[in-house]
């Protein structure tokens, strides 16, 4: 199937880029992340207690809804994340038949662009489960948002052999909470 578009007349005229450092670096206690167009950012915290954890995902949801063999997210109260622009833009899918935990899980998207900005589950009351490739500045998912832990390692495809130096487990693992001692 062939379609054509044009660009969105709502399209930032500028998507920002790694080298432009824009929400302050790893000094700053919050940042932004935007879609792919530009039409929604959030402003969220990059320290606790707003800053709940960071982590890779391999659920076959997360296949899924990202098209791609695993997920890296960070998870962020949804008291201290404040809508910059296009909360009104944002399309939600929600349903219950998800990952093992049985939660039911909604999805936010731009209504433009498609981007995934970030989740709701019913399992985890209060937060955002937001997308780390959606952060504004790159220098961030090098230092505050690396992830802490890799969960659902047992639907990870056997070619990637995860991610290194971070806790592995098998399920959704302590997310939010210490790590286990061995798994340290």
């Amino acid at each position: 199937m062939i379609t054509t578009s044009s660009e969105p007349s709502n399209m930032a005229a500028n998507i920002p880029l790694p080298t432009e450092g824009v929400s302050g670096g790893r000094d700053s206690k919050t940042a932004t992340a935007t879609c792919y167009c530009g039409t929604v950012q959030i402003l969220f915290p990059t320290e606790g207690p707003g800053f709940v954890d960071s982590f890779v995902c391999n659920c076959s949801d997360c296949h899924k809804i990202t098209a791609s063999m695993f997920a890296s997210n960070f998870i962020v109260k949804d008291s201290e994340t404040v809508h910059v622009r296009g909360q009104d833009k944002l399309s939600k899918f929600k349903q219950s038949k998800t990952i093992a935990s049985g939660n039911s899980m909604e999805n936010n998207f731009c209504s433009v662009c498609g981007t995934l900005m970030y989740r709701v589950s019913s399992g985890y009351p209060g937060m955002l489960i937001t997308r780390i490739g959606t952060v504004d500045d790159f220098d961030l998912m090098e230092s505050k948002l690396k992830p802490r832990l890799e969960q659902f390692t047992k639907s990870r495809v056997s070619w990637f052999k995860g991610a290194e130096g971070v806790a592995q487990f098998d399920d959704a693992g302590p997310l939010g909470q210490p790590l286990p001692k061995n798994k340290m």
